[in-house]
């Protein structure tokens, strides 16, 4: 139950219904609640307030029918503009990079605050009469010739208020599209997943996952959006057993794939295979919602499309390698060992091994094809390993990003000749210098 609960909640946090379906409910019971007020005579201190004008039946109705026709308008346009810029950005950036922008705050609050506003100056449209307006209501009805003024100052707040959020949204749309905008969030994200989930220095051990044991398969096909871990560790504690994880957050399964294993458990009539399978959530796209290896991937990807032919833009492509310089630094200064055991219990569930080579092939490793064909892209990449190794005790690890260089200038040695290579080689013969010292 709690595995759907979680994947609903970060599928409804990457759609564009959510905030405005929410705003608009809130404005719509904003509205009867300010038309009640001004209907039960608690708004009547706005008459003494020199600088509020009262309005009339007829200001009001146009007051409200031009903020309600444009903000309806605005919303149009705004939800135009964001699915273009969101177009251009996966069209350029990569596909992947859709949920980035599905997610972005910015962009899904600027869009509910105009329906929001477009939905309470409707509602209180609705109660405005002229004392004259007899073809519903009476002259001796009570509703008659009613203008809730406490509630055309809140749609003229919320006028106010859309106003500025749409100059925040035209100035947020072409920033958040800028490439070194898009890599900054790409990276902080991976920098802060990072530090949560390995929040322990590193001290040089592991805790080396072999599966083996009884499996438990897959019954659907798609990829782990998402893994309940506390949920799994309370279910191989009931049973006293070990569940050793055959796959991770972001791995394509289908029937028949082991998702785990049991081991070390006692023997019962029947293992609670299903209640296993609940903890995972399957679906059809990768997210970056725990799974880390995903921001990486962005990163590789958006340098390869940079340092493709048709693109040939080495400079993204510099700037993708400091973020995934950055990332491997912080890595290799972390204990890679996750725990999902409560305090002073041992742990049930053992992960698949997340070691530190995993990670620099999943980085430096998968953006060498492109690197090595860019002597300007090449020298940058030598420089931020350099800078993520020296920032190192461990030599092992160390030892893995030297080899990644060397691995680098060979295949360098293939693609580029000349001038060009002769700087690539001068800039890897600088690192193993600085690296050594």
């Amino acid at each position: 139950m709690l595995t759907r609960i979680k994947h609903i909640w970060q599928t409804v946090n990457a759609s564009y219904w959510f905030y405005p379906a929410l705003f608009t409910i809130a404005a719509v019971l904003c509205a009867f609640a300010t038309i009640w007020l001004d209907r039960n005579g608690y708004a009547e201190f706005l008459n003494d307030v020199a600088w509020i004008q009262q309005a009339r039946p007829q200001g009001a109705s146009n007051m409200l029918t031009v903020i309600a026709g444009s903000m309806i308008g605005v919303a149009s346009t705004v939800f135009s503009i964001t699915i273009a810029a969101v177009a251009y950005a996966s069209g350029n950036y990569g596909p992947r990079l859709l949920t980035n922008f599905m997610e972005n705050r910015g962009n899904q609050l600027s869009l509910a605050t105009f329906i929001g506003t477009f939905a309470f100056s409707i509602t209180v449209l609705r109660v405005v009469r002229a004392r004259d307006e007899a073809g519903f209501l009476q002259d001796t009805d009570p509703m008659s010739g009613f203008v809730p003024q406490l509630s055309l100052l809140v749609a003229y707040i919320l006028a106010a208020l859309s106003v500025a959020v749409l100059v925040y949204f035209l100035n947020h749309i072409p920033a958040s599209i800028r490439i070194n905008t898009v890599l900054h969030g790409i990276g902080a994200r991976l920098l802060k997943d990072i530090e949560t989930d390995f929040p322990a220095a590193n001290d040089g051990s592991s805790n080396p996952n072999s599966p083996g044991g009884t499996p438990i398969h897959a019954h659907e096909t798609g990829y782990v959006q998402l893994i309940t871990f506390r949920e799994l560790e309370e279910v191989a504690a009931k049973e006293n057993g070990t569940l050793k994880l055959a796959v991770r957050t972001g791995d394509f399964v289908h029937p028949d794939v082991p998702l785990a294993y049991w081991a070390e458990m006692d023997a019962v009539e029947e293992t609670p295979d299903d209640a296993v399978r609940d903890c995972f959530t399957l679906g059809s796209m990768r997210t970056p919602n725990q799974d880390m290896e995903f921001l990486i991937d962005e990163l590789v990807e958006i340098a390869l499309r940079a340092l493709s032919p048709g693109i040939n833009d080495p400079f993204t492509a510099i700037t993708a390698l400091h973020w995934l310089g950055a990332a491997t630094a912080e890595l290799g200064r972390r204990k890679l060992v996750r725990s999902y055991a409560r305090k002073n219990e041992q742990p049930r569930v053992q992960l698949l091994d997340n070691d530190f080579e995993h990670y620099v092939n999943r980085g430096f490793g998968a953006v060498r094809g492109g690197v090595a064909t860019n002597r300007i892209a090449a020298q940058v990449a030598f420089d931020a390993m350099h800078d993520a190794a020296t920032t190192l005790d461990d030599e092992s690890r160390r030892a893995l990003i030297v080899r990644e260089a060397h691995q680098l200038v060979r295949q360098a040695r293939e693609h580029l000749a000349g001038p060009e290579l002769e700087e690539v080689e001068a800039r890897y013969q600088s690192f193993r210098i600085r690296i050594e010292r």
